[in-house]
């Protein structure tokens, strides 16, 4: 990793990152696909968050580990997310979907390091020219306000 990806406040362990959303992965509940995965996270006060999805009949309504992941990170107090990990149920680095990215997006924003097989990038490089909340910003007040 070069050192332009290491500039967040606290410094990335990459493999306990990893170790910890495999261990969430094996708490999945995935009857129906059999595709089991598992995230974790940095805060940027140094907190760990996991996820693990959770499926459903009503395959719509599945959640993936980042929602999981999301809703820990705000139920644990908030912050941002500093760096991010998603592994598949053999343990392998995987890609966040698009849906996910952008949770991502709004919780850790461009600078969020990501480690993806191709290596860790920003979260500007994963997902880019990302809507978000200046993008919400930019038509004024909501209808009622």
């Amino acid at each position: 990793m070069d050192q332009q990806h290491e500039d967040r406040a606290v410094p990335a362990d990459w493999a306990a990152l990893r170790a910890a959303a495999v261990e969430v992965m094996g708490r999945a509940y995935a009857p129906y696909s059999g595709y089991r995965v598992g995230a974790a996270a940095l805060v940027d006060d140094g907190r760990t968050v996991v996820g693990c999805n959770v499926e459903n009949a009503a395959y719509g309504v599945t959640l993936c580990a980042e929602c999981g992941l999301v809703s820990s990170l705000h139920a644990g107090g908030g912050g941002r997310l500093t760096h991010f990990v998603c592994v598949n149920g053999d343990g392998a680095v995987i890609m966040p979907c698009g849906r996910c990215r952008q949770l991502l997006w709004e919780n850790g924003g461009a600078r969020l390091l990501v480690e993806t097989p191709r290596g860790v990038l920003t979260m500007d490089q994963v997902l880019p020219q990302a809507f978000g909340p200046e993008d919400l910003d930019a038509v004024g007040p909501a209808a009622g306000s």
